[in-house]
């Protein structure tokens, strides 16, 4: 009897393995190898595209996809408009009047659809525009599994709670990556995608007016020129995340940090102490190690709960459910 048993367990084990396994192997670089061969160049032609006519279309993108994973995985629900069943993330507190780049997406998946109609999931595409966004600026480039399927919901609670926010401290911050499976080294790694972009005033006045330790006071004072005291006054006045070169992948944003030229709170608090401190140190003089750990970083994000199989569904585009 206890042989039996025994064999029994095994082979639960086995098929629940083996389940697994199979599920894992839904995500894969070569998932529209037959289905759609020409899908992959098609997006890398029109994100391309799109970058070349606004270069800080390259951070909102790689943006865009972060934001999607936080919140119940990379299901290309951030793309999810707001209708009469829907209530949108778009309009969470992390996302309102700053995520960008859903137009881009959502041109990407006509090109897409001309060639292979419901084929190509808006969250692979999403996944592959954030590659594409990166390699067109100079940073790394990586193979993106995938076979994602797209939400038939979104989930602006869990925007407002899981997404990182510009004022956080360091163990607010390592613990909402842990929640997501990402540990210090992916934190600081996908961090580092600051080297491009901007940020809006409102997310970084206190910061440059609290005359505090952790902010070269020069730094502060040409921060200001743009951002006023008082709040409500040029709230959505741009400055770059990275002041030195703000449209290329590169290592200055941790060299910026070391410098206390952070220009995010929640940026600056990883050069405050260990378990990050050390990796900052480390890009900042390595930036082919940066490189490496960010593309790694970003597959390793795109495995955060991806809808396969059945799960989900291929959307005709991607704001709307079909």
């Amino acid at each position: 009897m206890e042989s039996y048993a025994s064999i029994a367990v095994v082979s639960v084990l086995v098929v629940l393995l083996l389940a697994n396994m199979q599920c894992e192997a839904q995500l894969s670089p070569t998932f529209y190898d037959s289905t759609c061969p020409n899908a992959l160049s098609t997006i890398r032609t029109s994100i391309r595209q799109a970058i070349s006519r606004e270069r800080r279309m390259a951070a909102s993108l790689i943006r865009l996809h972060f934001h999607d994973c936080f919140v119940q995985g990379c299901d290309a629900s951030i793309l999810l408009e707001e209708s009469s069943n829907i209530q949108s993330e778009q309009s969470a507190l992390p996302n309102v009047g700053s995520a960008r780049g859903y137009g881009v997406i959502e041109a990407a998946k006509r090109e897409v659809e001309k060639i292979c109609p419901g084929v190509v999931s808006c969250a692979d595409i999403l996944a592959t525009a954030a590659r594409d966004a990166s390699v067109a600026v100079g940073g790394p480039k990586w193979q993106v599994k995938l076979g994602r399927r797209d939400s038939t919901t979104a989930n602006p609670a869990q925007a407002n709670s899981d997404l990182p926010a510009f004022f956080e401290g360091l163990d607010i911050l390592l613990r909402k990556f842990s929640n997501k499976g990402l540990n210090a080294r992916d934190m600081v790694a996908l961090s580092g995608s600051h080297t491009l972009g901007q940020a809006q005033c409102f997310t970084f006045r206190q910061r440059i007016y609290s005359n505090g330790t952790d902010i070269y006071a020069g730094f502060a004072v040409t921060r200001r020129r743009h951002c006023p005291r008082t709040d409500g006054d040029g709230n959505g006045n741009l400055a770059p995340l990275d002041l030195v070169t703000p449209n290329s992948f590169d290592n200055n944003y941790f060299k910026n940090l070391i410098q206390k030229k952070g220009l995010l709170q929640s940026d600056q608090v990883l050069f405050s102490r260990e378990p990050t401190a050390s990796i900052v140190n480390e890009y900042s003089n390595n930036p082919r190690t940066f490189a490496s750990d960010f593309a790694y970083s970003m597959v390793k994000m795109g495995d955060i709960e991806p809808l396969t199989g059945q799960h989900g569904i291929i959307r005709r585009i991607c704001s709307a459910v079909n």
